[in-house]
């Protein structure tokens, strides 16, 4: 078998393109032939170097859709031929406190995907087999690979809004989580508000399902909610912790702020918005590879599509900065057949 490229990164945003040897699976993995692996924000804890040994080469990319091509020892649900996803969390061990509990996203020995253990700006990648997702037909590698973090990050943040059908829920931020939000949120019969700054993205939010636009910038966001009645959920993707301070006061009594955007900035809570109409302000980490397979057969079956721009591998460090700069419209997903 030929080797296969795969771009290393060390230290902080240093890219190499390298050629290496296919690996032989280990016992539990699986080897895949990656057709296409998105972009996304987290990816910055590996090229900047925010990563526990930062000197040690890790292929970044969590967002990978490929074909099994070689499965290793005690594998027994996956075959040589099947294509498949793998996200940000690489496989549960099946072993630990939390795994044992069911909690499978919170596994104290799982790999991270593209920082702890090689991700998909590559070629081939091997993966756990308890990290893998089915990926239907119906729906291409390059629209499947952002589903899998982006489209699965917000679709259970939304999972998590106990509001009536018809409520409404909010999105904030219109980017690569915020423009999937908007579509899941709508397909779950939610009427939607859309949050951002400006007016620049108004008609595009309204395009992916938004009922409302508030524009930040120009009035309160918090109190533009409660006009339209309060929302049952915000679910706040903008990785900035000021803009989602303003917005607890717009929640209903019984109202949730879900939180997926990592950002540095805190949040900073009034005790009196939470106590008197008990809200709730909590985080959201991705989701279970189960979890995942139902979010890509949810998204096939309503037509929900992420906006991409598409870039050969070798252009994988400026497909990077793309979407660092936030210019992107709005995942940028590596195509390896372009």
């Amino acid at each position: 078998m030929t080797g296969y490229r795969a771009f290393e990164v060390t230290g902080a945003h240093d890219f190499a393109l390298v050629e290496r040897e296919p690996p032989e699976p280990p016992p539990g993995h699986v080897r895949i032939r990656v057709e296409a692996c998105g972009i996304c924000h987290t990816d910055v804890l590996t090229v900047e170097g925010v990563r526990s040994d930062p000197e040690r080469p890790v292929v970044p990319g969590h967002e990978v859709v490929g074909v099994i091509d070689a499965v290793g020892p005690g594998v027994r649900a996956w075959h040589v031929g099947e294509r498949v996803g793998v996200g940000f969390l690489g496989g549960h061990c099946g072993e630990c406190d939390r795994c044992r509990r069911g909690d499978f996203v919170n596994c104290t020995d799982q790999p991270q995907t593209g920082t702890t253990v090689d991700g998909g700006y590559a070629e081939m990648i091997l993966a756990r087999s308890s990290g893998l997702v089915r990926v239907p037909d119906g729906i291409s590698s390059v629209e499947a690979a952002p589903l899998l973090c982006a489209g699965l990050t917000t679709f259970k943040a939304l999972q998590q809004v106990e509001g009536r059908p018809g409520a409404l829920v909010a999105i904030q931020g219109i980017g690569g989580l915020g423009h999937l939000g908007l579509q899941y949120a709508r397909h779950l019969g939610y009427r939607v508000a859309a949050i951002a700054r400006g007016a620049a993205k108004a008609e595009l939010a309204r395009r992916f399902g938004a009922d409302h636009y508030i524009d930040a910038s120009a009035s309160d966001a918090g109190a533009e909610l409660q006009r339209l009645g309060g929302a049952a959920g915000i679910i706040a993707t903008a990785a900035d912790g000021a803009s989602m301070s303003g917005l607890i006061s717009g929640l209903e009594p019984q109202g949730r702020m879900v939180v997926v955007g990592a950002g540095t900035s805190p949040i900073t809570v009034g005790t009196a918005d939470l106590i008197f109409g008990t809200r709730t302000v909590t985080g959201s980490l991705t989701g279970s590879p189960i979890e995942n397979e139902d979010n890509l057969a949810f998204g096939l079956r309503h037509g929900i599509h992420p906006m991409t721009e598409v870039m050969p591998l070798t252009d994988a460090p400026r497909a990077y900065a793309r979407m660092l700069s936030g210019e992107a419209r709005f995942r940028v997903v590596l195509d390896m057949a372009a």
